[in-house]
């Protein structure tokens, strides 16, 4: 299908102490979980678009390139005034052109999807989300956790068992 990435990243970039964790779970806890022990391939902001790239176009030649987009819902991507670029060209396709399925990932308690700008609402509405309620389980790690058979279960299937 001349994809490269089974799915693109999008995540809240601006380095503020709540979004350590997002960090962490972006650069740790995915690529260990979905590349390492799932076999996935992930494009992550940061890791595979280079300083000195025109992040733009990057950006946009990536996801055209990714099977499916992964968006962590926390407060801060909510709250945030401008939408990202990312955000931007993501739901863009996954709406306008309906050629990219979108998984949503609600990293902390959203509560009322009010804020949401209305495309996020509406493909919450078509498919609902998947809550990291991870810090309650015994091994966040596994990836038979509920939580990360929920994730694989919208990924697309892999050439190499998992």
């Amino acid at each position: 299908d001349g994809k490269i990435y089974d799915a693109y990243v999008i995540y809240p970039k601006n380095h503020i102490s709540e979004a350590n964790f997002v960090e962490y779970f972006v650069y740790q806890i995915m690529p260990d979980i979905l590349e390492n022990k799932c076999g996935y391939k992930l494009c992550i902001y940061g890791r595979d678009i280079y300083p000195g790239e025109d992040t733009v176009s990057a950006i946009e030649k990536r996801m055209q390139r990714s099977r499916r987009l992964i968006i962590l819902l926390t407060h801060q991507l909510i709250n945030c005034k401008e939408d990202t670029y990312d955000q931007h060209i993501a739901l863009y396709n996954a709406l306008i052109q309906n050629d990219t399925k979108v998984i949503l990932l609600e990293m902390e308690r959203i509560g009322t999807y009010g804020k949401l700008q209305e495309s996020l609402r509406f493909i919450i509405k078509q498919q609902g989300t998947i809550k990291w309620k991870e810090q309650h389980t015994v091994h966040p790690q596994s990836p038979n956790s509920k939580f990360w058979k929920q994730v694989r279960y919208h990924m697309p299937l892999t050439l190499k068992s998992s």
